[in-house]
């Protein structure tokens, strides 16, 4: 069973037009790469460990970015904002944003409505799959979970009639502002700022991560 992380055995890249079979590829795309979407990324790996045990059930998360800092190392206040919530900031470097990035993504979930519209300009089908993280969020809100699979039938099979699910609100449930999209970057800022930007992502990040495992929060 694959784990939560970004590598993958053989059996596991087997696919069909680029997607896994027996897993399930979330994107986190930011900017640099170096701050909200390591953030985003270390954060969900965090969140579905504490609800499903070290593996994930097929789930695999990664970053990239629009403008990606190749190899470069998380900003220092990212890295300090992630050790707050017990999470691992080890062994990131950023990644530039490729078509086989989107490709293989099963979830794309973007910092502001900008990056949204670069990864769809890409083309690669991306458009059912690729939200605003918050965007997502309020659609997944929305969302019945008696009516997706139970967690008997595996994460992975959940997480894509999640995202059928949300691409199919889409249109109905708007944001109350464009704004309210939207995560701010806080490269170059304070720690105050960047935990306040870990803070948006935890919020909402976690009724995501509880629909797409079936187990809510610990209180």
């Amino acid at each position: 069973m694959p784990g939560i992380g970004g590598g993958e055995s053989a059996a596991e890249i087997t696919t069909t037009f680029g997607f896994p079979r027996d897993s399930f590829r979330i994107l986190h795309v930011s900017t640099g790469n170096v701050c909200r979407s390591p953030i985003t990324e270390r954060l969900t790996r965090h969140f579905v460990a504490e609800r499903l045990g070290i593996l994930g059930g097929g789930l695999i998360v990664e970053s990239a970015g629009t403008w990606g800092h190749e190899g470069a190392p998380m900003e220092a206040n990212a890295e300090a904002v992630l050790a707050e919530f017990g999470a691992d900031a080890s062994g990131f470097t950023g990644r530039e944003l490729l078509d086989e990035h989107v490709i293989r993504a099963d979830l794309v979930l973007t910092a502001t409505r900008d990056h949204r519209a670069q990864v769809i300009s890409m083309g690669h089908s991306a458009g059912l799959r690729t939200f605003t993280l918050k965007e997502f969020t309020r659609l997944v809100k929305a969302i019945d979970p008696a009516t997706l699979p139970s967690l008997d039938e595996g994460v992975v099979m959940r997480a894509r009639a999640l995202v059928r699910a949300a691409a199919a609100l889409r249109g109905w449930l708007l944001a109350p502002t464009p704004e309210a999209d939207e995560v701010h970057d806080p490269y170059g800022a304070p720690l105050p700022f960047f935990r306040s930007i870990g803070d948006e992502i935890h919020q909402a990040l976690d009724p995501v991560v509880t629909a797409l495992t079936g187990v809510p929060a610990r209180m």
